[in-house]
């Protein structure tokens, strides 16, 4: 069974637990480090002889072009991750499209490949923005993987469907969720990020396991490159819930990614897409 494997490319002070307290206004000014993990995951992907997708800010596209195109000369999928991380529900659906549009043509540019999938920011398309999908089906998206089928206090839509699904009837797109695993009739979060993180290694296998065995299904695995990079400044204002999700456990990240690796096998999420469009149609 082939897994997908997504790297969610945005730097450590884009993220959504730290939006209250960071301005995007100052975000040229602060440390980027984005380049430098994500040219570390690409010399590890690169030994392990494996092909992942890059969901990739525009705003990242813009200033690191160069990393655009290494991504794409290695092998890897680029796709969409919106222009500045604002989370769908935070905008019409004339700024998403807009949003949308910026980003793609800014990955386009500079790497020289097609973009054809889209992750929102922070799994933020839900019940409150049922639009959206009929958005991105109109601007000609393959696929979008932006659903978390759970119930969590910043993301979240827990009725959605746990696998690939069309979310507009006259439409191509496929809508492929994050992964989840069930356990004693509860549905858990089980598609990486701080989840695998801050869990113990024998969770997010056994996750897979079931996921591959049971439901005969790919499992859809995220991480962003600040997740290995346990030197990155500390941001002291934030919330302790905030600072204790996002700073636990970095200086184990990449050993475990490893492991990770090497358990299971990987592709890059439009191939997958396209072994799952067969199994819906």
């Amino acid at each position: 069974m082939r897994n997908a494997l997504s790297v969610d490319v945005e730097d450590w002070f884009q993220v959504g637990a730290f939006e209250n307290v960071i301005s995007r206004e100052s975000w040229p000014t602060l440390d980027c480090r984005v380049e430098r993990n994500t040219d570390a995951l690409l010399a590890m992907f690169d030994r392990a002889q494996i092909r992942a997708t890059f969901f990739t800010l525009g705003w990242v596209a813009e200033r690191y072009p160069a990393l655009m195109r290494r991504i794409a000369d290695a092998g890897h999928e680029l796709a969409n991750h919106g222009s500045n991380h604002d989370r769908v529900f935070t905008l019409t659906p004339e700024r998403f499209a807009a949003d949308i549009d910026r980003a793609r043509k800014a990955i386009e540019d500079a790497s020289g490949t097609k973009v054809v999938g889209y992750r929102a920011p922070s799994f933020s398309i839900d019940q409150r923005t049922p639009w959206a999908h009929q958005v991105l089906a109109e601007q000609g998206y393959v696929y979008s993987s932006s659903v978390a089928p759970i119930k969590h206090d910043h993301y979240g839509w827990a009725e959605a469907p746990r696998f690939a699904f069309r979310p507009v009837a006259d439409a191509d797109l496929i809508e492929i969720p994050v992964t989840t695993a069930e356990f004693a009739g509860r549905r858990l979060a089980a598609g990486g990020g701080g989840f695998f993180r801050l869990l113990p290694y024998a969770f997010s296998r056994w996750a897979i396991r079931q996921v591959n065995d049971e439901a005969k299904r790919p499992a859809i695995i995220y991480f962003h490159p600040w997740e290995i990079d346990p030197d990155q400044p500390r941001v002291s204002n934030a919330p302790v819930k905030s600072k204790l999700r996002h700073y636990t456990k970095l200086k184990a990240m990449a050993p475990k990614l490893e492991r990770l690796i090497a358990d299971f096998r990987w592709d890059r999420l439009d191939r997958i897409v396209a072994a799952e469009r067969e199994r819906i149609a």
